[in-house]
């Protein structure tokens, strides 16, 4: 199971912020902590997508933002979790059940993020709760990159 757990948290943070999750895995993946090399890690991308997860912490403190259970965003969240729980499964895991844990893990941190969180983010607690969450998810983002394993190196490489 414990090849696993990055999958499962990677899937988790993006329930609850799915650009921090794309964020941490571009990160993950300058750091060669991912199991291919398909998730962007120049310095651009790294940029790009830490500035968009800021965004969304912002964004989601206004009265406009949209519940994360609707179609579209819950859809988003799930595929960030199954693309990030298959990149960071462990070297002995099957990569598949690392896609369906970081799924499992967006459903969970999707339904326990808007529950602790609440619907109203129009009053002061609500933001409160709000940015609490952000701690949270931006925390163990951080966790999960520092518990995915790193990649083998070749010894011919």
């Amino acid at each position: 199971m414990r090849e696993y757990g990055p999958s499962f948290g990677i899937g988790f943070v993006a329930g609850m912020r799915s650009m921090s999750a794309c964020a941490a895995l571009s990160w993950a993946a300058s750091q060669g902590r991912t199991r291919d090399n398909f998730i962007p890690a120049g310095a651009g991308a790294r940029a790009l997508v830490t500035t968009a997860a800021a965004a969304e912490m912002a964004g989601d403190k206004m009265p406009f933002a949209p519940d994360r259970r609707i179609l579209p965003s819950l859809a988003f969240r799930l595929v960030v979790g199954a693309v990030g729980g298959w990149a960071l499964a462990g070297r002995r895991a099957v990569p598949e059940y690392g896609a369906l844990a970081g799924v499992a893990g967006a459903v969970a941190g999707t339904l326990v993020g808007r529950s602790a969180r609440g619907g109203d983010s129009r009053t002061a607690s609500g933001r409160s709760r709000g940015l609490a969450e952000d701690a949270v998810a931006a925390s163990l983002a951080v966790l999960v990159v520092m518990a995915a394993e790193p990649k083998r190196r070749s010894p011919f490489s």
